[in-house]
C-alpha cells in the first residue's frame, strides 16, 4: 500500500531501533499491526493533519492513524462535528468511518520505544512526509499536532524552523501556496492537564476547514 507520489512504504525497515522493536512488538502482541501505519483518508485532501508517531497500542495496534488510543478521541470527534468525518470515532480500520477532504499521517510511520523517536529517525522518515506534502495543491491547509509534527513538516518542506516558531493556534505562510496551522497534541497528557481543551481544539478544527474551504 502507498500514498499519493508513494509516500509509504509499509515494508519499510530503515531505521535499526524501531524496526528491531517492531520485531519484538510481534511476538509480544502477534494479532497487533506491528508495522509502518499507513496514512488515513482523502487521498486529494484540502486538509492534512501531521501527528507524532503510531501509539504502542493505538496506531500500532489497528493499523490506522490515531486509532484504538486516547488521542484519537477528541481528534476524530472534531472531525465529525467539523465536516471531515462520516463518524464520530474512529474504531479500527476495518470500520466504515470515512475522511471527506481531509488526511492524517505522522511524521514517524513507526512505533518508537516509549513514544519518543530520535532525530535520526525524524529526519529518516521525513522523506515520506515530504512526498506527502508535495501531492498536495495549491491553497491546502496543514495541520501540525505538536513541535515534531511542526517541525517536521518545515524540514520536509526544506525550511528554517527559527523562520516559523510553533505556537497553539499559530498560522504560517508556506511554499506552494500551503497554509500550516499549529495545535498542541490531543494527546492524553495536555488533555488531562488542561493544556488543551476541547474548545480549543475545536476551535483551531474549525479555522482549519474555513482555509480549507
Amino acid at each position: 500500500m502507498s500514498g499519493p507520489g508513494g509516500a509509504f512504504d509499509a515494508g519499510c525497515r530503515r531505521c535499526p531501533r524501531l524496526a528491531a522493536f517492531l520485531d519484538q512488538v510481534r511476538r509480544d502482541h502477534p494479532d497487533y499491526h506491528a508495522a509502518p501505519v499507513p496514512p488515513f483518508g482523502d487521498r486529494d485532501p484540502r486538509l492534512l493533519i501531521v501527528g507524532l508517531a503510531p501509539g504502542l497500542h493505538g496506531a500500532n495496534r489497528t493499523g490506522r492513524p490515531f486509532t484504538g488510543d486516547h488521542a484519537g478521541i477528541l481528534l476524530y470527534q472534531a472531525l465529525f462535528e467539523a465536516g471531515f468525518g462520516s463518524r464520530p470515532e474512529s474504531r479500527s480500520a476495518t470500520d466504515r468511518l470515512r475522511l471527506r477532504g481531509c488526511r492524517i499521517t505522522n511524521a514517524v510511520k513507526c512505533v518508537p520505544p516509549g513514544n519518543r523517536p530520535t532525530t535520526a529517525e525524524i529526519r529518516c522518515c521525513n522523506r515520506f512526509l515530504a512526498r506527502e506534502l508535495e501531492a498536495l495543491g495549491p491553497g491546502r491547509v496543514v495541520l501540525a499536532l505538536g513541535r515534531i509534527a511542526h517541525d517536521a513538516v518545515l524540514r520536509a518542506l526544506g525550511l528554517r524552523l527559527s523562520a516559523h516558531p510553533f505556537a497553539h493556534g499559530a498560522e504560517h505562510d508556506l511554499p506552494g501556496a500551503l497554509r500550516l496551522i499549529d495545535s498542541y497534541h490531543c494527546s492524553r497528557y495536555n488533555t488531562h492537564t488542561g493544556r488543551l481543551t476541547e474548545a480549543m481544539f475545536q476551535q483551531v478544527m474549525a479555522r482549519a476547514r474555513r482555509l480549507a474551504g
